[in-house]
């Protein structure tokens, strides 16, 4: 019989595709802890030259560019499998993960929405805007605020989302939390939520995170050699 798995994925998951992460050694917010106001919502609401700089910021993204990884893959073969991802990336379902077993906790980075109305777009659409000089493309339905439909910080998660990634976690036998610092909430408290209904954890990251101590296994090898090992002992 097959064991049910739900895996939560942080950025350290694409970090073999050439996309940084955020508070790893070498991450975002250490180089620069400017960066992090592009991607809070209220510095964003209320400032457009910080929206022009968030846009600008994504489109120099790797992730336009990333293609999945070994790790992205081996979890994508794993069977019936749920996929909760913090990344906004879309390597998931790039690698084949089927999209409606992906739960993008914090949204995704190629879709843009106003903030006023609702009304959807691209983010590619809101760039060229901004290259072609509007500093701060409007909404064209309502003149509304743009931003991309990713959740910034200081923003609720969606909560039909975050209700699925928890019936995810109740329901596994296996949760592997893979490349997260599991210090972001409510994402991290999936892996207590999923020891507490009688799961294994197995927590693969390079770096301690505050979960360890409830985890059955921790490995901190490269998560590109780690995971499809694992996976492949699961299949």
């Amino acid at each position: 019989m097959r064991m049910i798995v739900t895996a939560l994925t942080g950025a350290g998951i694409s970090t073999e595709s050439g996309i940084p992460d955020y508070r790893g050694p070498d991450g975002l917010w250490r180089r620069d802890p400017d960066y992090e106001k592009l991607v809070t919502y209220d510095h964003y609401m209320a400032d457009p030259e910080i929206r022009r700089r968030s846009w600008l910021f994504r489109r120099d993204s790797p992730a336009w560019r990333a293609e999945p990884n070994a790790a992205h893959r081996a979890l994508a073969a794993l069977p019936d499998a749920w996929i909760v991802t913090q990344n906004v990336d879309g390597l998931h379902q790039r690698a084949g993960s089927p999209p409606e077993r992906v739960l993008e906790l914090h949204g995704n980075m190629f879709g843009a929405v106003c903030t006023a109305c609702g009304a959807r777009s691209t983010t590619r659409e809101a760039i060229d805007r901004v290259l072609a000089g509007e500093n701060d493309p409007a909404c064209h339905e309502c003149g509304g605020i743009l931003k991309t439909t990713t959740v910034m910080f200081g923003q609720a998660l969606e909560p039909a989302v975050l209700m699925r990634a928890i019936k995810a976690a109740e329901e596994c036998e296996l949760f592997l939390a893979i490349g997260t610092s599991l210090q972001v909430q409510p994402a991290a408290s999936l892996a207590r939520v999923a020891v507490e209904a009688g799961a294994r954890l197995v927590i693969v990251n390079g770096e301690p995170t505050p979960y360890d101590h409830m985890a059955d296994e921790v490995i901190n090898e490269p998560i590109g050699a780690a995971v499809p090992r694992l996976c492949a002992a699961l299949t």
